[in-house]
């Protein structure tokens, strides 16, 4: 599915769209790795993004989905399908769609293609992402005041920097508050996978996690929590109605209003290929509404980390901060660059995990 944003690199300069004719409507595709009527999740989030821009554009565009779609062959044989069916715009949502959707730019030079979590642009090819790390703050900062346990459990999906960044932001985040808090990882090696979620979710409750942390997209792990009486955040989306004593809070992708812009500028004739990673500041990213059994004190110190990191005040990795091997990395007051975080490979100090190769 999809991994990390990593180094943006564009392989030709940006150039713009000729404005549609009156009498044109265009037809739009977003391709989804999973199911779209899930209800929670990546792809669900994707799917609220474009129910917004359906919404908003009307009878002016042709906007559909096209869900289940597996990366690779799958997904190109289903591209170049739709290319050929009139489909003038496409939203690819899978790191795993990035080969097919370059050889459909190149294929089909008139069409416009947004690739979700990609590196690589070509003049008729975007990339776009959200800083999830930047989520990783506040859920840390409460994880660290909430856990009785001093164990947080992290179910991972992939070892890719976009993994791996989360883990660091939420491991400095928890160990701010709280410095006797230990992690502990499971891989899920998948983005998606109901069963071995909750397989995760158990192991690390049975090892004394009394809160849970997940970067993968189904609500397993939630479900688990409010079952064995601990504590979970939800990913991509609210899952507080699949853990109403459970749920503390959740980090929530907020995708329309990008989509809204980009098909905007397509209709204008000034698209143009361009590189995008929001967070909070772009409202991208979003915090979901907290737990009533979160203290005050607690809740308004996590709402000054997101109010820092929006204005810019506060960067989530600012040194001193050392690599997990004892080696340096961030002197006092160096914050991490976007290159930095885009490639990041390693743990920070303090963890006691690895990252499988």
């Amino acid at each position: 599915m999809r991994f990390a944003v990593t180094i943006l690199v564009a392989l030709f300069a940006g150039i713009f769209s000729a404005p549609l004719l009156a009498d044109e409507k265009p037809k739009i595709a977003f391709l989804y790795i999973s199911p779209a009527d899930d209800d929670i999740g990546w792809t669900h989030e994707h799917e609220r993004g474009r129910e917004e821009a359906a919404a908003y554009f009307g009878d002016k565009v042709q906007i559909d989905y096209f869900d289940n779609i597996s990366e690779g062959g799958a997904a190109l044989d289903k591209m170049r399908e739709l290319a050929k069916d009139g489909y003038d715009m496409f939203f690819t949502t899978s790191y795993g769609y990035m080969n097919p959707s370059i050889t459909l730019a190149y294929e089909f030079p008139d069409v416009k293609v947004e690739h979700a979590s990609g590196f690589v642009r070509t003049p008729n090819m975007s990339t776009y992402n959200i800083r999830f790390y930047e989520g990783r703050v506040p859920e840390g900062i409460i994880a660290g005041h909430m856990t009785k346990t001093n164990k947080i459990g992290y179910i991972a999906a992939f070892p890719i920097p976009e993994v791996i960044r989360g883990i660091n932001a939420a491991f400095l985040a928890a160990r701010s508050v709280n410095p006797d808090v230990e992690f502990e990882i499971v891989w899920a090696n998948s983005w998606y996978n109901p069963a071995v979620e909750e397989a995760a979710a158990r192991q690390l409750i049975a090892n004394g996690a009394d809160v849970l942390i997940q970067h993968t997209d189904t609500a397993e792990p939630m479900k688990v929590a409010e079952e064995m009486g601990v504590f979970a955040f939800g990913q991509a989306s609210d899952a507080s109605k699949y853990g109403p004593h459970a749920s503390l809070t959740s980090s929530i992708n907020n995708w329309g209003p990008y989509y809204i812009e980009r098909i905007q500028a397509y209709l204008d004739g000034t698209w143009e290929s361009t590189d995008t990673w929001g967070g909070y500041n772009t409202d991208m990213l979003e915090l979901g509404p907290y737990s009533d059994l979160i203290p005050l004190r607690v809740q308004e110190q996590a709402n000054d980390a997101v109010a820092k990191i929006r204005e810019g005040r506060m960067h989530p990795f600012t040194g001193p901060i050392r690599k997990q091997d004892g080696s340096g990395w961030l002197a006092a007051g160096e914050t991490a660059s976007d290159t930095d975080l885009l490639t990041m490979n390693f743990f920070v100090e303090g963890i006691t995990g690895i990252i499988p190769h």
